[in-house]
């Protein structure tokens, strides 16, 4: 059975939104902040979940987002982007051309429920709000891996949204990088 896995650069404040700075967001780019060392732990750190993970869950504008950018990319990061399985949850998309993507159009806690069960590995959700949302809400994700950043935004979309219950965690790991970077996991606790 799959573990679903949340992976996301997060603010101080929570907010997920535009960490690039490529989506028009007025505080957008906030993850460039950091030095040249600081990014380089995060890409090693990055490289490192997707060499051990199986798959990808991506929601349909994340996925769009990524498939503009990495399929033309070399190096073994984008060499893994480009060959991992990648599974979107979108009813709008239609003939995805980034290599071994996987369309769930089904309802969503059906189809990533079935998913889980069908793969054995890790699969990361990465960016995907809205998606992130929905798999807390339904008690999905298995775990939470959180690179916090040092900075307070003020404004901008945010990782967790409201839930009918709370949902408790217990921390499994810290790392400091540089740059400030605070890199927690978390792990769901389920029938607490």
């Amino acid at each position: 059975m799959g573990k679903i896995i949340i992976s996301e650069n997060v603010s101080l404040d929570g907010v997920v939104q535009d960490p690039a700075g490529d989506e028009g967001f007025r505080h957008g780019g906030w993850v460039g902040r950091i030095g040249d060392r600081g990014r380089d732990e995060a890409a090693r750190v990055a490289l490192e979940e997707a060499l051990g993970t199986e798959a990808i869950l991506l929601g349909r504008r994340s996925y769009e987002f990524l498939a503009a950018r990495w399929p033309t990319r070399t190096g073994e990061f984008a060499d893994r982007m480009n060959s991992k399985a990648k599974y979107v949850v979108s009813s709008t998309l239609r003939d995805p051309a980034w290599a071994n993507t996987t369309v769930l159009r089904g309802e969503v806690v059906d189809e990533v429920s079935a998913l889980e069960q069908r793969l054995a590995g890790d699969i990361i959700v990465a960016g995907s709000f809205q998606l992130v949302h929905t798999l807390l809400e339904h008690d999905l994700v298995d775990e939470l891996r959180l690179m916090i950043y040092p900075v307070v935004l003020g404004a901008g979309a945010r990782l967790f949204g409201e839930t009918s219950d709370k949902k408790p965690m217990r921390l499994l790991d810290t790392q400091t990088l540089e740059g400030g970077i605070a890199y927690l996991t978390y792990q769901s606790v389920r029938d607490a």
